[in-house]
């Protein structure tokens, strides 16, 4: 199953330059990298960053990030998968960019 990252260009140019990461400010502060289901994305995206340009989705498979992926309850009571140690450039399966379009994020069709 395919789990989505959304990043600022930097922050992914810092990962692919890394090679790793341990995310956003946001992640950062809570002790580990958040990630949606392709369901929860937009949702994500217009939550988080609403009217925000320069973005990346990055795909990547949860089966192969073993017991530090944890599956836990957030907004609205839906269960969001949650990463516990760095996300590493290897485990991205694709990324592309997250245009914005007449003000919402336009996400790419390989998600549906």
């Amino acid at each position: 199953m395919l789990i989505y990252k959304i990043f600022r260009a930097d922050e992914w140019a810092a990962l692919q330059q890394a090679g790793e990461t341990t995310g956003a400010p946001v992640d950062l502060a809570d002790g580990f990298v958040h990630f949606s289901t392709a369901e929860q994305a937009a949702e994500t995206a217009a939550k988080h960053f609403a009217g925000q340009e320069g973005l990346m989705l990055l795909a990547c498979e949860a089966e192969t990030m073993g017991a530090a992926l944890r599956w836990e309850v957030s907004r609205g009571g839906a269960k969001f998968p949650h990463l516990f140690r760095a996300l590493r450039l290897s485990e991205v399966v694709w990324a592309e960019p997250l245009p914005l379009m007449d003000g919402a994020h336009r996400f790419p069709e390989r998600m549906v």
